[in-house]
């Protein structure tokens, strides 16, 4: 035992770098632990209230407020951690403030023409995948989210490549507390569809409005007072940065097509109904998943500065020991899931969600690789191949899509369970492929130049 023991601490003392990943994750692990309890109040105090239907139709609703606002979004936070990266790595700082101003204007810009775009489509929204059109001033109602998120990438952005996951854990944590107690509030209040929304709305605002004002003050202090007036002519080459955020958004498209929008895909081709236990099975899978979510975060600066710095066996092993972490969590939750998820479902949200359950499962299959491997897209973004996700994504969405319209239908949840879980399956395995040829690569020519 005491040698197990042993090379358990070994394990983590010898690897700096795990070990502030590790560190960092602390912060949001200890914050998303809590927010994995509070969420799942959250669902079963709105499902319980709600019953199916409009549980369904507040799902279409966040759902559809929340893509709209995806498909505009230039993923600024990974184009902060790629550039400022690179520029505080190099003590840059007047390039670094060029590159955090260009990044905030550009989400800025890109919000307001989301907001404007999700009021001339919400119409066709409420008619055609809510099938109501109540749906319409609720869908109305949420998008103010979209303006309060205006520069939320940016500024998260800003806080993770310079070490603040400690202030991210606290805001996470304030407005998920929030929003559980307005909820476990209405149920007992017996309030109303527009009061859950409402919870989610206020809960959106503090996680939008807290990281931008929380980055400038960081700003001020890793930059300068006024970092803001740093020369735009001090920005890296305009057409390698347009390429990169050009990337990122088709890639983050595709993903929201593909990956994050079936809630909408099950309200086309089905019902409110199947929509309220097909959001059920992911609000309990998105909760189960999310002690492995904050390493997304954490690692992605620490794989960015080991391909910087070109360490690539510290990368490998980074890698490795991230890979089978994340695995041992997946492995306990599926187990759980198998044994006890029917009966955990009927107690906890009452008999009329356990038909929820074999599509949990499905999901579980799709999200478990994904969850394993998570650290897939964010290693070919530290090589800046942002375009290899897209064209991996594309192909997918695109098989996934055009299944869409025979499976959904004639298979229902299931159907969509199990088309989002194989298309998790098929892009993870082939990015996670290439990222690691890309390591191995690259490791060779610095060995070449070694022997040199």
């Amino acid at each position: 035992m005491n040698s197990l023991i042993s090379r358990v601490k070994r394990f983590f003392a010898e690897d700096l770098t795990l070990s502030r990943v590790l560190k960092n994750t602390g912060y949001l692990f200890s914050s998303n632990t809590f927010s994995l309890g509070l969420s799942f109040i959250q669902s079963i105090f709105a499902a319980r209230l709600l019953g199916i239907a409009a549980f369904g139709l507040v799902g279409i609703v966040t759902s559809f407020v929340s893509n709209v606002n995806r498909l505009f979004s230039f993923r600024m936070g990974e184009f902060i951690i790629r550039y400022l990266g690179k520029e505080l790595t190099e003590e840059n700082t007047e390039k670094a403030g060029a590159v955090v101003k260009v990044a905030m204007l550009t989400e800025a810009i890109t919000s307001l023409f989301a907001f404007g775009f999700l009021f001339l489509v919400a119409p066709l929204g409420a008619k055609y995948i809510a099938k109501d059109m109540e749906a319409l001033p609720m869908i109305q109602f949420f998008s103010v989210s979209i303006l309060a998120s205006a520069v939320y990438e940016s500024s998260l952005g800003v806080l993770q490549i310079t070490n603040h996951f400690r202030t991210q854990a606290a805001i996470n944590l304030l407005q998920s507390l929030l929003t559980a107690v307005i909820i476990v509030a209405a149920f007992f209040l017996n309030g109303s569809i527009y009061t859950i929304l409402a919870a989610y709305l206020i809960g959106k605002i503090i996680l939008g409005i807290s990281p931008a004002i929380l980055a400038q003050y960081h700003l001020r202090r890793h930059l300068h007072p006024q970092w803001w007036k740093a020369s735009m002519r001090l920005l890296p080459p305009f057409k390698e940065m347009a390429r990169y955020t050009i990337s990122t958004n088709l890639s983050g498209t595709i993903k929201m097509v593909a990956n994050e929008s079936d809630p909408l895909w099950v309200g086309f081709f089905l019902d409110k109904s199947a929509v309220g236990l097909y959001k059920l099975a992911l609000s309990i899978i998105n909760p189960l998943m999310m002690p492995i979510t904050p390493f997304i975060t954490t690692s992605f600066p620490e794989m960015a500065r080991s391909v910087v710095s070109k360490s690539w066996k510290q990368l490998r092993r980074l890698l490795r020991r991230m890979t089978i972490i994340s695995a041992s969590w997946t492995i306990f939750v599926t187990l759980v899931m198998a044994l006890c998820g029917r009966w955990l479902i009927g107690l906890i949200y009452t008999e009329e969600f356990v038909p929820a359950y074999p599509a949990t499962m499905i999901l579980l299959a799709g999200f478990g690789i994904s969850n394993i491997f998570f650290w897939n897209r964010s290693l070919l973004l530290s090589f800046g191949k942002a375009n290899i996700p897209l064209y991996v994504l594309f192909v997918a969405a695109v098989l996934k899509v055009t299944l869409s319209f025979w499976v959904i239908p004639t298979f229902g949840i299931n159907g969509a369970a199990w088309l989002l879980s194989g298309n998790f399956i098929l892009t993870v395995a082939v990015l996670v492929i290439i990222g690691l040829a890309l390591v191995r690569r690259n490791e060779a020519h610095e060995d070449v130049g070694v022997l040199k």
